[in-house]
This record gives C-alpha cells, sequence and structure tokens, in this order.
C-alpha cells in the first residue's frame, strides 16, 4: 500500500509547488514563482518513473497527475504572466492568459482521451504531438528570464508577451510531430560525453541559472524544426516499408 502513495505523494507536492509559484507572484516575488514551477516540472518527471519502477501505475494516479499538470502548468504560468505583464493590457491580456491556460487543458485532455487509442502515428513512431504542457510551461516564461537577467522593462513589454502566449498556447494544441525523450536518446558511443554535457548543465543551473534557461529554451526552439524534419522521414521510410510495390521490387 506505501509503495502506491509515494508516486501520488510525489504529483501532490508538484501540484502544492505550482500553486505556491501563484502565492510567490502575487506576492512580486517572480524569481521565486518561475522557481517553484520548475521544481513542480521536476516533480512531473520523477513521479511517472517512480510508479513504474515501483509497478504502482493506477487510475487515479493518472487522474491526479493529469489535475496537477493543469494546475501547475496552466493555471500558475498564466496567472505569473498575467501578475508580471499582461495585467498592463487588462483585457487582451487576460484573454492570452486563458488561453494559455485552456490549450494546456485541452492538451491534456486529448491525451488522456488517446491514450488507449492504437492510432497515434506520433506515439508509433517515437514522438509526440504538439509541445508538452511542462515544457510549454517553461517556454513561457522565456521574457521573464530574460527581464530577470537583464533588469530591462522591454522585455516584459504586455503586447509583445500576449503574442508569445498565444503562440505558446497554439504549439500545445498543434499536430504538430515533436520530439520525445526516447527520440533523443543518444547512441552508446557518446553516453560518456552526454554524462560530461549533464553534469555541465546542471553547475551552469547552480551558478547561472536564468542564463541557461535562456539556452535551454532557445535549444528546444531550435528542436521544434528538427524534429518536423526527422518525422517526415520516419514517415517517408515507413510509406516505403509498407508499399507492396517496392516490396516485390526489392527496394
Amino acid at each position: 500500500m506505501l509503495r502506491a502513495l509515494v508516486p501520488n505523494a510525489i504529483t501532490a507536492a508538484a501540484l502544492c509547488s505550482g500553486l505556491t509559484g501563484i502565492r510567490f507572484a502575487i506576492a512580486g516575488d517572480f524569481e521565486k514563482a518561475v522557481l517553484a514551477v520548475i521544481l513542480a516540472g521536476v516533480l512531473d518527471g520523477v513521479d511517472g518513473r517512480a510508479a513504474r519502477l515501483l509497478n504502482a501505475q493506477s487510475k487515479f494516479g493518472a487522474e491526479l497527475d493529469s489535475l496537477a499538470d493543469a494546475i501547475s502548468f496552466g493555471v500558475a504560468p498564466a496567472l505569473i504572466i498575467y501578475l508580471w505583464s499582461l495585467q498592463n493590457l487588462p483585457s487582451i491580456g487576460w484573454i492570452a492568459a486563458l488561453a494559455f491556460a485552456l490549450c494546456c487543458v485541452l492538451r491534456l485532455a486529448r491525451y488522456n482521451a488517446q491514450i488507449e487509442s492504437s492510432e497515434m502515428p506520433h506515439k508509433e513512431a517515437g514522438f509526440l504531438t504538439g509541445v508538452p504542457a511542462p515544457v510549454a510551461a517553461g517556454l513561457a516564461f522565456l521574457p521573464l528570464y530574460l527581464w530577470i537577467i537583464s533588469g530591462r522593462n522591454e522585455f516584459g513589454e504586455p503586447l509583445a508577451v500576449t503574442v508569445w502566449m498565444f503562440l505558446i498556447a497554439f504549439l500545445m494544441i498543434s499536430g504538430l510531430p515533436t520530439l520525445s525523450w526516447s527520440k533523443m536518446r543518444p547512441p552508446r558511443r557518446i553516453r560518456i560525453e552526454v554524462i560530461a554535457v549533464v553534469g555541465l548543465l546542471v553547475a551552469a543551473l547552480l551558478t547561472e541559472p536564468w542564463l541557461t534557461l535562456v539556452g535551454i529554451t532557445a535549444a528546444y526552439l531550435l528542436l521544434i524544426p528538427v524534429g518536423l524534419i526527422v518525422y517526415a522521414r520516419v514517415k517517408q521510410r515507413r510509406a516505403k516499408l509498407s508499399d507492396p510495390q517496392d516490396v516485390l521490387s526489392g527496394d
């Protein structure tokens, strides 16, 4: 019984972390607000792995995880960004915040509805559909990262932030194939180099967290077109393998 409680307790901790981010934003401490949501993202990555490791997957855990994600990566980032910048453009700024939260919920609902479906071409090929909710929360904070680093109010310009929030909201519910962890798994011959890079990345996060987060965000944005290209190649390869004429001709 205790084994089943561990992953759900981690999920609850992630939910509380996301909600605490809203509390920090209300108090005007936006650095802590962002860090609270990032901590929620780390815990979200741990709970699923803990459930699989302990063989403690359950329908209750899946539902709890989905609800926690909606709040931590949909509602919390939307309110934090609104309190930081979008409230200076009340009408359209609030709509942008709503769009982000709504698209996060829609993405999670789509995922839950399709989780048992046999017709998920992106998943079958090792890709995700759209940008995952935790990643989208990190992307939404990009203007805030830049504002914290530079202290320049230009990065908090409400109209620009509004456009950015709409863009990230669209990416969440889009049909774009995006790279999953399985697709980004490095080959064995460079595993040691990858370990070194991860170690340096952790050191960078500890010494220059905001600059490092900007770099990670930029790297992910650059991987989106890479994912489109790789998926097109995989799809083309699969189409050739399923073509009877190619099989008969020996191609």
